[in-house]
């Protein structure tokens, strides 16, 4: 076995959510939880295929991005692991409804911090063992760091 860190793309101005899901129609399902949830979002969607013929699936809305997540999800190269690449909204705002998607078994991550996945590599294809997301930490916030969080959350309208 062997172990490999793959560096993924952030789209300019977006984020990704890499996951693991189990069946073809999942493109499909993560769309429409997707544009029912937000239709605003600029977004695209790529999904590794682990049978059959073992394609990257993939849809959106924006080229851009789909091309994003496509790229994303073939340096991954792991079976039934999908990738959505998306602008104008956060994770948060669809997160739950992708969870809530019937094929998806889990999520890696949801990040416009620079990332890494960590696949295993063994003769019958790839494995994604996690994701190092961001940097680590370098202290504890202060005072200063709270109100500097707060007034970021009310920028974005999640605090008054």
């Amino acid at each position: 076995m062997e172990l490999k860190a793959i560096r993924l793309a952030i789209p300019e101005n977006g984020n990704i959510i890499v996951g693991q899901s189990h069946f073809i129609k999942s493109v499909e399902d993560i769309y429409e939880a997707i544009v029912n949830t937000s239709p605003h979002l600029q977004f695209g969607i790529a999904f590794n295929e682990a049978s059959g013929d073992c394609l990257t699936r993939f849809d959106g809305n924006d080229e851009t991005l789909i091309k994003n997540a496509i790229e994303n999800a073939t340096a991954i190269a792991a079976g039934h692991v999908f990738v959505v690449a998306l602008r104008n909204g956060f994770p948060i705002n669809v997160l739950g409804r992708i969870q809530a998607v019937p094929e998806v078994a889990s999520i890696y991550c949801a990040t416009a911090n620079p990332v890494e996945v960590i696949v295993a590599q063994t003769e019958q294809g790839r494995g994604v063992l996690g994701v190092v997301d961001g940097s680590s930490p370098k202290g504890v916030e202060t005072e200063s760091h709270v109100k500097q969080r707060i007034e970021l959350l009310q920028k974005f309208g999640y605090k008054r």
